[in-house]
């Protein structure tokens, strides 16, 4: 069964730019200085713009909706049908093995808590503090042991070989990696970390949040036992995830959720109770109705980023990457921050601090000056960015931006993230304004409101451009705010 639609018969090609086209990427914003201007997603790191295929795509598909597994009828069927082949073409784009399951869930955080519940007795887990909390967190019930931060690839295998080679050898063990740095953008050695696991007799889980999106993931050539990512930092939305991979440890754990969906029979007790046979596919982690839309959108990205071609997005998002880097470069005020250094290979997603900023508040001008979205904060990683800032990994922080005011000393970081769908001329823009703050300073006054850096709209002038600025209306130039570093 297929859903006839123009829309199927649409190739992923680029359009003039070289970007694929998004949703969004007319929207225009106004500036607080006046006038408008095209908004600048430069958050890809947090959430990607849709894809225009995959959001016409599942337009096409709307009217065709229905329930999944439950009906009889055309459209309960043609919905099962498209759900299920949303299964198989997101095994072909991780390029599992035979055997391999694909389980769909809300998210990478989903996928990884999920991973986590069906981890047999005694297991321990080894991760390195540099994960995103989605991968640094689920693993409560289990042995966890948090790794220093490595400063090479290098250093980063022989500090799992040496903690592996200290573990029970007879239990069950994991570790979790990222696949790319959802702060430095860095891609870390998958390969040779899965090696060294299963040397050691460990398996590993791939957190791909910030490699799917940018890079190929295959399952067989790194050697990973299971890859997790989620859709919307893939270009679809709707609040679906993946975890892809072997499928004996879920199969012998409970179910994620009791209830619908995950039994096959069940039956009452003659003492009043239940008995409840359990799918031993996929089905058994998916309870309730599915999120076929999202299913389908994931699937409908990964046919995107295919047929546009993975060669053709990594050059075009290295030039773009090379524009950054080179533009924050001539900044002597920005330092941006890395593990493995200026060589090491990276996607499109560069953190830094500018000398002299509090770091919310040079967002707040980005967004309200320049029309850039970027993110500010300590990016849900907050061990990585307190040892990357050189402050105590241990030190407890928001996931937000933090309450310091501008002008405040802070410890927290600006991302500027990108993909397949940016244009040229939003990467010139940022670095442009970039040099423009560090340079000229903000143009307007700011104030913190609800732990955050805003745009004073009270204020009937541009920036105040003196050192002695107050902290409810204080203004970003190099000497009139406490260093961010």
């Amino acid at each position: 069964m297929s859903v006839s639609t123009a829309a199927a018969d649409r190739s992923a090609r680029c359009d003039t730019a070289g970007a694929l086209p998004v949703l969004g990427r007319d929207v225009t914003v106004p500036l607080v200085t006046g006038g408008e201007v095209t908004y600048a997603a430069l958050d890809y790191a947090a959430s990607a713009p849709a894809l225009q295929r995959v959001w016409d795509d599942v337009a096409a598909y709307a009217p065709y909706y229905g329930s999944v597994h439950r009906g009889a009828g055309y459209l309960s069927q043609l919905s099962t049908d498209l759900f299920e082949n949303a299964r198989r073409t997101v095994s072909e784009f991780l390029d599992c093995r035979d055997g391999d399951q694909v389980v769909f869930t809300r998210s990478t955080t989903d996928s990884l808590n999920l991973l986590a519940a069906a981890l047999p007795a005694d297991c321990q887990v080894f991760v390195f503090e540099t994960e995103h909390h989605a991968s640094l967190l689920p693993w409560r019930d289990a042995r966890l042991t948090c790794l220093d931060a490595p400063r090479t690839p290098g250093e980063a295998v022989a500090t799992l070989e040496q903690a592996l080679a200290g573990r029970d050898p007879y239990g069950p063990a994991l570790v979790c990696v990222t696949g790319a740095s959802n702060v430095t953008g860095e891609l870390w050695p998958v390969r040779e970390l899965a090696a060294a696991a299963h040397a050691h007799g460990a398996r590993i889980v791939l957190d791909a949040a910030q490699l799917a999106p940018h890079q190929p993931v295959s399952v067989q050539e790194l050697d990973v036992d299971w890859v997790a990512f989620s859709g919307h930092k893939l270009y679809a939305p709707f609040g679906s995830g993946v975890l892809a991979g072997r499928f004996d440890w879920l199969r012998e754990a409970d179910p994620y959720l009791a209830g619908g969906g995950a039994s096959r029979k069940v039956s009452r007790r003659t003492d009043g109770g239940v008995d409840v046979e359990w799918h031993e596919s996929a089905a058994r982690h998916e309870a309730g109705s599915p999120n076929v839309i999202g299913a389908y959108s994931i699937a409908s990205a990964c046919k995107a980023l295919t047929e546009a071609g993975f060669d053709t997005l990594v050059a075009r998002e290295q030039h773009l990457v090379d524009t950054v880097r080179k533009g924050l470069a001539e900044v002597p005020e920005v330092r941006v921050l890395s593990l493995f250094g200026d060589d090491a290979p990276r996607v499109g997603v560069i953190s830094f601090v500018v000398e002299g900023w509090n770091s919310s508040h040079f967002a707040a001008a980005l967004s309200a000056e320049y029309g850039i979205g970027v993110r500010d904060g300590l990016f849900c990683a907050h061990p990585l960015v307190r040892t990357l800032l050189g402050s105590d990994p241990q030190t407890q922080g928001e996931c937000g931006a933090p309450e310091a005011a501008p002008g405040e000393k802070s410890l927290n970081a600006i991302r500027v993230s990108f993909g397949a769908g940016t244009p040229d001329e939003h990467v010139e823009r940022f670095v442009r304004a970039v040099n423009e703050l560090v340079k000229d300073g903000a143009r307007w006054n700011y104030r913190t409101e609800d732990g955050r850096c805003v745009p004073d709209t009270g204020a009937d002038t541009g920036a105040d451009t003196g050192a002695d600025s107050g902290v409810d209306s204080a203004v970003g130039t190099g000497a009139g705010a406490a260093s961010g570093v």
